[in-house]
Parts: structure tokens; sequence; C-alpha cells
């Protein structure tokens, strides 16, 4: 596929993802691979969220403050999940097409079934050491695979019924944390060459647009409509991409 193509394809996707992950503050690997997986090819789309990942990740943790304080709370957690993210990548190097499609389209649907309603049982603080182990380990193997590990995170933050600020720190800083092995992985093994870095990086300035445009939106409107006409979009992003890895090819 040409440069000009994936480009196109990119700051759309950003643009759109970055006001996403700017106005409820996870979404952005979510909603720009699915976008980017109608024209491009999954590994590809995966290689093009990293860099833009960790910079919108950062910059969200660095706006929430209380770093040490997110790194004593969810050290385990983070553990889990950089040890789950390099060995699942390493191992599902050969993965085809297919399989990753239909990976990422279920992860979206329950992504969107966890997001829509609060389903999520509240667990007591004797649960949380073995509940970071077990959805770090999840987050790990579905964001080795997919990059797209907000389900996890955002199952376990609800059962730990944080609020809006802590969920927003925690978020940034776990996704950090499962996008460094990432990138890494992808580079040693040749998805991520470098013309699709230098692209990578250029996406930066939509997402970061994107992220700004969420930010001021959410002090203007009703972030309950908007996550859930997302949401719709979400389903019908998942439901495709599982349709295409049925009939791939």
């Amino acid at each position: 596929m040409d440069i000009s193509t994936i480009l196109l394809a990119g700051a759309l996707a950003f643009l759109i993802a970055g006001t996403i992950k700017g106005l409820v503050g996870v979404g952005l690997p979510t909603a720009s691979i699915a976008l980017m997986t109608l024209v491009l090819d999954p590994r590809t789309a995966i290689a093009l969220i990293l860099f833009p990942m960790i910079t919108s990740n950062a910059w969200q943790m660095y706006r929430g403050g209380f770093f040490r304080r997110t790194l004593k709370r969810y050290w385990l957690f983070a553990v889990v999940l950089c040890t789950g993210v390099s060995l699942t990548v390493l191992l599902a190097k050969d993965v085809d097409e297919r399989f990753l499609l239909a990976t990422l389209g279920v992860v979206i649907l329950i992504f969107v079934a966890v997001t829509w309603k609060n389903l999520m049982p509240r667990l007591p603080d004797r649960f949380d050491r073995p509940s970071q182990v077990g959805f770090g380990l999840a987050a790990g193997m579905i964001g080795g695979l997919t990059a797209a590990w907000a389900a996890p995170i955002a199952m376990y933050l609800t059962s730990r019924d944080v609020e809006k600020d802590e969920f927003i720190r925690a978020t940034g800083f776990l996704i950090i944390v499962g996008s460094l092995p990432l990138c890494v992985a992808y580079a040693s093994l040749g998805f991520l060459t470098g013309p699709l870095a230098g692209i990578s990086l250029a996406m930066l300035l939509p997402t970061l647009a994107g992220f700004g445009l969420g930010e001021r939106l959410r002090t203007r409107m009703s972030v309950k409509g908007f996550r859930t006409l997302i949401l719709i979009v979400f389903v019908i992003l998942g439901l495709n991409l599982i349709r295409r890895a049925i009939w791939y090819g």
C-alpha cells in the first residue's frame, strides 16, 4: 500500500481516536486500530499506534499527577502486564491476520459491554492483588496480540470502584507500561520498520489535536451521550472485524 494512503487513513483514524481519548480517557488504540484496519492490515495498524499511544498516555499521566501514588498502587498490575505483553507478542509473531482480526473484534465487543453498563461487581480490598494479577495477565495477552487492552484495564478499575481522575491516571500509567515492551518487540521482529516508525511519529499531530478537542468537548457536552454514540460505532466496527475474519481473503 502506498505511503499517501497510509498517511491519510492514519491521520483520520488518529484524529477521531484522539478525540475519544481526550473526552473519555480510553479508546485510543481500540478506535484507531479498528478504523485503520478498514483499509490497512492489522500489523501495520498496530505498528502505527505505538508512538501516539505512548505519547498521549504519557501526557494523560502527567496531567493527572500523583505518579508515585499511582506507581505504588498499581505496580503489580504493571509488572504482570509488561511480562504478558512481552511473552505474547513473541509467541504470537507468526499468528495470521484472520486470527488478529477476530481477536480484535471480540476485544472491542467486550470493551463495549464493560463500558456501556457497569457490569463489574465491586471487589473487596482483600482481593486486590489477585485481581491485579488476573486482569494484568489478561491485559498483557490481549495487548500483545492487538494493542487494544482497554477492556481488562477498565474491568479491573471498575471493579475497584475508582473515581474518575484516578481512572484517568491509572489507565495512562498502565497503557504506557504495556506500550514500551510492545514497541521494542515490534521493532525487533521487523513489524515496526523505519518508514512506519516515521509515520507513527507523524501521527502524533492528529492524535494530540484530537486529544485537545476531546478535552474541550468534555466540558461542553454530555459525556454520557457521546460515549453511547461511540460505543454504538464500536459495536459496528467489532462485528465488521469478526465478519472480515470469517470471510477473510
